[in-house]
């Protein structure tokens, strides 16, 4: 039976096909270093597919500064929701953007799409939305390993209003919180629906909240506008009810309860 403290770590795709395999240097400092492991130490390796795989360290190349393993069984990978569920997150200002995508990831989401909409308050130019970018999915992958992620969820570059419109309309659901949204009946009905899709986007506005036209946009791509209640929620806190609201929805009902 797997330890609940054992620690995990990611590997590129094709790498826990190999005989022996080797952890990079980040790895080797935080495994060899900080954790003091030994010989013998079981992990826990992932590389972004349905399994994980229990390995035991065989040696230290101090020289290289690799990790030397080898795989001794492999699981089915349960840490994943049935849905992949998608964040467009309106840009916030400040370091919002790094909380968000911190508890996003904590919560399941698959991946996370920093939009620009027109009441965003912050405007990047590519330089800076390319470092930004980085930024974020260095803390995807903190998040990702202190969640026992079975994947790193990835944070795309950053997009338009209309472009990340584009991006969602083959998506299965569409979810819009929107304060001007009636009727928490339907908002029930349409997460209870969840289950029934593999692919879900979460739209959330920016501080000032969305336009208008930006809700008539998302609607014309089957958006489904929701009520989150009487509170206007801020825009870091409607995204982690919403996807809260779907990790129990999914995950109670792939328990069968």
């Amino acid at each position: 039976m797997i330890r609940i403290t054992m620690y995990r770590f990611f590997v590129e795709e094709g790498q826990l096909n190999q005989r022996e395999i080797m952890l990079s240097a980040q790895d080797y400092n935080h495994i060899h270093n900080v954790l003091r492991m030994k010989v013998g130490d079981e992990v826990l390796l992932c590389d972004g597919g349905d399994k994980e795989y229990l390995c035991e360290i065989t040696g230290f190349d101090t020289e290289l500064q690799r990790v030397l393993l080898v795989v001794t069984d492999v699981f089915g990978n349960a840490r994943e929701l049935s849905a992949k569920i998608t964040l467009f997150q309106g840009y916030p200002k400040g370091d919002k953007m790094e909380t968000i995508i911190q508890k996003a990831v904590e919560l399941g989401a698959h991946s996370v799409v920093p939009v620009m909409m027109k009441r965003c308050v912050v405007k990047l130019d590519d330089k800076k939305s390319q470092k930004k970018v980085e930024r974020l999915q260095a803390i995807a992958l903190s998040a990702a390993k202190q969640a026992k992620r079975g994947i790193i969820p990835e944070v795309l570059g950053l997009m338009s209003i209309n472009e990340a419109i584009e991006y969602a309309k083959d998506f299965d659901l569409v979810i819009v919180p929107y304060e001007n949204a009636n009727g928490m009946q339907y908002a029930k009905e349409v997460l209870q629906s969840a289950n029934e899709f593999e692919r879900i986007a979460v739209f959330i506005g920016p501080e000032g909240g969305f336009e208008a036209t930006e809700v008539a946009m998302l609607e014309s791509i089957g958006g489904k506008t929701i009520s989150l209640g009487h509170r206007i929620l801020r825009t870091e806190t409607a995204g982690m009810t919403v996807l809260s609201l779907l990790m129990f929805q999914l995950e109670q009902d792939e328990q069968g309860e």
